[in-house]
């Protein structure tokens, strides 16, 4: 055989096998443990959210709110940040803190990956929970960075991209794939509420999770009022739960 085509086949020969190898190595569903998850809120700042343009002002708002009220609805510990509040930056939003009116709250002093900040690297190895779900404008900076610091150190990160905000769309996609690369969770507010309530039968959580539904996904809300309505009526089909 000519020493060009033995070479070929050997690099062919070569690709298959590693094709082989990766598609058998097993996946891990990692799911989100209650008693093992944080919640993060870092840079969520007023004078930050007129820089986010991938998302509507009103909705981009709603979504803010809903993801600092997924540690009350579970009981996560909750820690919250910002940077340079003095400046042009401004304070987190008001109604965040006042969600968490005993969380510690860094407050930085120009420091950009908040991982940097020695107070918040306290704070968050003092909840002792190795899966943090955190949120962070912008999302290619100040979410991108910190969940890339967090994974350097051993983290699972789950990174809700629907309360992190950039100044474009093209600008969130591409610090997505980066996160992604590195390990990070891109998930939404919704399939993070999901696995952490795990089942509709969850009786310690299921009823603070459709008050959630309520406040910050209408329409999941009003499929919530459907169901209480056909426990009201008598028309609920048999086998579905009746959670009063």
């Amino acid at each position: 055989m000519h020493s060009s085509n033995f070479l070929v086949l050997a690099l062919f020969l070569g690709l298959s096998l590693l094709a082989q190898g990766n598609s058998s190595k097993p996946f891990t569903f990692e799911r989100l443990d209650i008693n093992n998850t944080a919640l993060l809120i870092v840079d969520l700042q007023v004078g930050l959210i007129p820089l986010v343009r991938d998302y509507e002002p009103d909705e981009f708002r709603n979504n803010l709110l809903a993801h600092a009220a997924i540690g009350n609805v579970f009981n996560l510990p909750t820690v919250l940040s910002s940077t340079s509040e003095t400046g042009p930056n401004g304070p987190l939003v008001p109604e965040i803190v006042a969600m968490h009116p005993t969380a510690p709250y860094i407050k930085r002093q120009g420091v950009i990956d908040a991982w940097d900040d020695p107070d918040f690297r306290a704070a968050v190895q003092a909840t002792g929970k190795k899966q943090l779900i955190l949120a962070g404008i912008t999302t290619d900076v100040c979410a991108t960075f910190l969940a890339l610091s967090l994974r350097e150190e051993g983290y699972s990160v789950f990174v809700n991209a629907q309360a992190s905000g950039a100044a474009s769309k093209t600008v969130a996609e591409d610090a997505k794939a980066r996160m992604r690369d590195a390990g990070v969770y891109v998930v939404s507010p919704y399939a993070v509420v999901s696995d952490l309530l795990r089942t509709w039968a969850n009786n310690s959580y299921n009823v603070q999770t459709i008050g959630w539904d309520f406040a910050y996904w209408t329409l999941r809300g009003y499929m919530t009022d459907a169901h209480a309505a056909a426990i009201q009526n008598g028309t609920l089909v048999p086998g579905e739960l009746d959670f009063n």
